[in-house]
Parts: structure tokens; sequence; C-alpha cells
């Protein structure tokens, strides 16, 4: 399936390959560069970039290109959703998944390639079985590693590979049983200039960090389990169950794991939690542009809007600007032209503002369209859908664990035309 990995910088440079059948040379990277070249930014290189001899599928996360060589026809998500599995399982590994961190660990990385993919085919992306196989990297293990000459591979094989649940491996012991979910939400939101909306969507996902004796039985139930239409889930949840009774049944894997991803796409049940009112104005044949921007909560229940960030493209033709902003800081670079305003937490009584003017370059037309603003916040103990856990019930072991939710509403791709 999967012939080649290569890893990208920033800066265009391969700084890791591994091929699982024969080698394929650098030299197939030139298309992916090409289409690199033709992007205004990482984020829209396309997902798929066919070639005469292959295809190339990649990811773009934590500022580096995961591309994956693929000869024969595939299902790309397939592909796409491992490579995704590869950053994810790097990060649990080493802390953060940065070059730096991979080039410190690169035996460890060269191991857990070779263990998720058999011959280029998916075989274990588990990471309590990875980590049965691989022992995750510590100072002390490395400092042996070094003076002996062995290696972080496991001498046995992963317990829950040969049982019915191979995502949980047997004799699981803890002295603090407890079991955290965390329901984050992504808005991804167009709004036009009167404040109306062209396309909204919530992304949702449901974390879990699950640290239970034994091999706990848990159902989690919903108030409105009618919001979730398009979801997926995890392998241990019971699929026949929750299209019978909206409840979802499983056995955890012990430790970190994504429970279920959802989506919801009807505009009437996306709420939108801040506005935007804003006066630009450039006058025909004036040096000087007017601008004016305030921001406000709106259906958030309450809670605080934190962690607001507003930045903007300006138009070619403005020189500097003068802005007083009534709180936080913002940065104009007059190269590139983009402005940038950290709000911080948005208080209702008295709402961010930045006002001022533009300098524009003299004789210089109008420009052609007012700059677009994306945002960026955060709500905390809010999922802005309205999802909410009734209640969440454990079978099979005798202790009572404690238990806990978290809510969080943050932006995706969330923009404002003006």
């Amino acid at each position: 399936m999967i012939h080649s990995l290569f890893l990208v910088n920033s800066s265009g440079d391969i700084f890791l390959e591994k091929h699982w059948k024969s080698v394929v040379s650098r030299s197939v990277c030139d298309y992916f560069f090409e289409a690199q070249e033709r992007a205004s930014e990482p984020e829209n290189v396309p997902p798929v970039i066919p070639t005469p001899h292959h295809y190339l599928i990649n990811v773009f996360r934590h500022k580096i290109f995961f591309v994956a060589v693929i000869q024969t026809e595939v299902p790309p998500l397939f592909v796409i959703e491992f490579l995704h599995r590869v950053v994810d399982t790097f990060q649990d590994y080493f802390g953060v998944c940065s070059e730096a961190a991979i080039k410190d660990n690169v035996v460890v990385v060269y191991e857990l390639l070779e263990e998720m993919l058999d011959n280029g085919f998916p075989l274990a992306t588990e990471s309590n079985i990875l980590k049965e196989l691989i022992k995750p990297p510590t100072i002390l293990r490395t400092v042996v590693n070094t003076i002996t000459g062995s290696t972080n591979v496991g001498e046995q094989l992963p317990t829950g590979q040969l049982s019915v649940v191979p995502w949980r491996r047997t004799g699981v012991k803890y002295t603090n049983n407890e079991a955290y979910f965390d329901v984050v939400e992504e808005i991804d939101a167009i709004i036009d200039k009167s404040g109306s909306t062209i396309t909204a969507e919530i992304q949702g996902v449901i974390d879990a960090c699950v640290k239970l004796t034994g091999m706990p039985d848990l159902t989690l139930s919903f108030m409105n389990p009618r919001l979730l239409d398009d979801v997926s889930f995890h392998p241990c949840v019971r699929f026949k169950r929750w299209e019978a009774e909206r409840i979802l049944s499983f056995i955890p894997p012990d430790g970190n794991f994504r429970l279920l991803s959802y989506h919801v796409s009807s505009q009437n049940l996306v709420a939108i939690p801040v506005y935007v009112k804003h006066n630009i104005t450039f006058r025909e044949g004036s040096s000087q542009g007017r601008f004016e921007l305030t921001l406000g909560p709106k259906q958030t229940m309450g809670k605080a809007v934190e962690s607001v960030l507003v930045s903007s493209q300006m138009p070619r033709g403005v020189l500097n600007v003068n802005l007083t902003p009534s709180q936080g800081t913002y940065t104009f670079d007059p190269v590139t032209k983009l402005l940038s305003w950290d709000v911080g937490k948005i208080n209702p009584q008295k709402l961010p503002s930045l006002k001022g003017s533009m300098s524009l370059q003299t004789g210089a037309s109008k420009p052609d369209e007012n700059p677009t603003f994306n945002i960026q916040f955060k709500i905390q103990q809010l999922a802005i859908s309205g999802l909410k856990v009734n209640r969440l019930d454990m079978y099979g072991e005798k202790y009572k664990p404690f238990k806990g939710i978290k809510y969080m509403t943050k932006a995706g791709k969330f923009q404002v035309r003006t």
C-alpha cells in the first residue's frame, strides 16, 4: 500500500525518509515541491498529487509535511488517516512532534515506523500496543542503550494483541482509578459584511484519558445524541448498541485515546459565539483611510470568550496604520501588510475595539476590496453545538472510579468579511 514516507520541513528539506518495499528516489518529491510553490499557504497544498508513476499523499502538521508515496490506487483517506496516526504517535512518544524531536529520537522513529507498517500495510497503530513493543524514550533508557548497545524494542509480544480487545493490555493496575473526557469543538465559519452567516460547521471530538484497573466496561450517554449525525468511532465502541440506543458502550484502551469525532453541518444548529462591528473606508484620491473594529460575545451561555486573536492581510496600498486598541496590543508589518491584534479576554461590559487611521500610497487607486479578518478564540466549559454528556457508568469492576467531563469550544477557520 504505502511504498515510502518522506518528512519535509518548512524550508523544503527532506530530513527523514523510510522505504518499506524498494527504495523510491527522492526526486519523486519534485512534484510535491512544484505543488507547494503554487500554493499560497502550506495548508493549501493539494492532499493528493498524481505523478506519472506514483501518487503523493500528504498531511501538514507541526510545520512538517508527511508525504507518502503510493504506487497502486488506494483510498486516499485511508492513507491520510494513517499519516495522522503517525503524527499522533510521535507526539505521544516524544511530547512534541517537531523536526528536532524526530532527529533526536531517530532510532525510535524508525522502530515505530517498522512496527506501524508491515510491508506497506498498517499493522499496529494503537498506542498501547506500540508502547509494549517499543518502550518510550527516557533519559535513563537512552544512557543505558548508549552504553550497552541495546534498543528500546520490548522482549515480549504485547499481551492484548492476541485477545478480543487488542487495544487494551491485560493486567492493568492503578492505585487511583480515574476517567476523564474532553469534549472539544472547533467552529469553522464565514460571516459576510452585514453579519449574516454564509457557512458554518462544527468539527467535534471527544478525547479520553482512562486509567482504570482490570477490564472495565463503560457506557456513556448524552442528553441530546441526535445532534451527532456524522460520527467516526474508535474501534472499541460497539456500533450496534449506538445504532439502536444512541449510547456509547465500550471497553476503553488504557491511557489517552480519541473516543469519537463528529461533524455538525446543519446551519440552524451552529451558534456563532462572537460578532464583529466594522467600519473600514478608503476614500478615492485620499492618502488616509478610516479603520474601526469592535468585537463582542453572543450566544455563549454566559461563558467568557478568551485568547482572542484577530489577524488580517491588509490591501497592498496600505503603507502603515496608526491605531489605538481599547485593550490588548496590535502589530502591523509594513512589508507583509499583516495586521495582528491580540485581544485576550472579551469583557461584555466593555467591548474591545481597535480604532484609528491608515496611511495609503499617494496617487494610488482605491483598493479593490476590503480586508478579511481571521479570528481565533477559546470558550471554556461550553460545547457550542449544545452537546451534553448525561452520565458515565462502569460495569465489570467493583471499585468506584473518579469521573470528569470538560467542554471547550475554539475557532477553526473563522473568517469575517468586511
